[in-house]
């Protein structure tokens, strides 16, 4: 089998490539390396690949460079390659998150027509909002808090799309809070361990009472690639969590034991987008996929540090 992986040199994208690769699977990553942080550490995630005789590298943008090639022989295609972030993605900046989310995942399912592969698209709880439920399901009415969220939900929809009118066969994993080793530079466990590190206040935007459902990368590349290999599930969107709220306090405090001192803090207003809590109900990954998380969010933290420390 080839598996085809959009945005590899991404954090998740290179965990899941590598997890393909051990599975005995023949992967063909594509990323254009954007500048949103920097391309160097994109890099250094794919270089480990590179040396696999399995993994070929190309590197296309998808909104405007040429696709139908990349897909010969596919039998799945994992579509992780977009724009993150929710603070970047108000005012000029969104015409970027429009390009990459909406716009390259638009002309990926055009190039899917009649290729026979399999799509799964990597979403994010960013969709719900402030949910009104929790464990929030699937079913719940999403609505977007961020110029981000909206890309993320209207690429979903895209994706909805193409099943019903262009018979893709494809399902949508919604990540939340995915965390572990090579974490993007710009999220929280990757800014509170570098600044606790080098002695710094870690900043800490509202109260640190709101919650997250923290899911380590293992756990999401296993959903990601249970969601590929499921024929005909009853649905076509998986929430991915890791099983459990914790407040970002509790966090930092976890995280001060992990270290071995105390994380000192600098608070700072709550940022425009942030949400006040997330949680997936796991309903039907479980029931569907046959998936649920292994990792406990200490367990993970300590695998995070120990190789952001290294």
């Amino acid at each position: 089998m080839t598996a085809v992986v959009t945005g590899v040199a991404g954090f998740i994208g290179s965990h899941l490539a590598a997890r393909l690769l051990s599975d005995g699977l023949t992967v063909l990553g594509v990323d254009c390396f954007t500048g949103y942080y920097d391309p160097a550490r994109k890099q250094a995630n794919v270089e480990p690949l590179l040396a696999h005789p399995q993994f070929r590298l190309e590197r296309r943008d998808l909104a405007v460079d040429e696709l139908a090639d990349l897909l010969g022989g596919a039998s799945v295609v994992y579509h992780l390659a977009g724009q993150p972030g929710v603070r970047g993605s108000w005012g000029d900046g969104f015409e970027t998150y429009a390009r990459n989310n909406i716009i390259a995942s638009q002309r990926l399912l055009e190039a899917m027509r009649g290729s026979g592969a399999r799509l799964v698209f990597a979403s994010s709880s960013s969709v719900y909002g402030d949910a009104d439920r929790y464990p929030t399901p699937e079913s719940t009415l999403p609505r977007p808090s961020s110029p981000y969220g909206v890309t993320k939900l209207c690429s979903e929809q895209l994706v909805m799309a193409y099943v019903r009118s262009a018979g893709i066969d494809a399902r949508a994993v919604r990540y939340f809070t995915v965390y572990g080793p090579r974490q993007r530079p710009d999220m929280a466990f990757s800014r509170f361990i570098a600044r606790a590190s080098s002695g710094e206040p870690v900043d800490l935007y509202g109260d640190g009472e709101q919650t997250r459902d923290f899911t380590f990368v293992s756990d999401a590349v296993d959903a990601t690639i249970r969601a590929g290999s499921v024929d005909r599930p009853r649905d076509r969107i998986f929430n991915v969590g890791g099983g459990s709220r914790v407040t970002v306090r509790s966090v930092l405090t976890l995280l001060g034991d992990i270290l071995g001192e105390p994380i000192a803090i600098r608070e700072q207003p709550p940022q425009p987008g942030d949400v006040r809590d997330t949680g997936a109900d796991l309903t039907l990954a479980s029931t569907q996929l046959g998936w649920r998380p292994l990792v406990r969010l200490e367990e993970g933290l300590r695998a995070q540090a120990a190789v952001a420390r290294a």
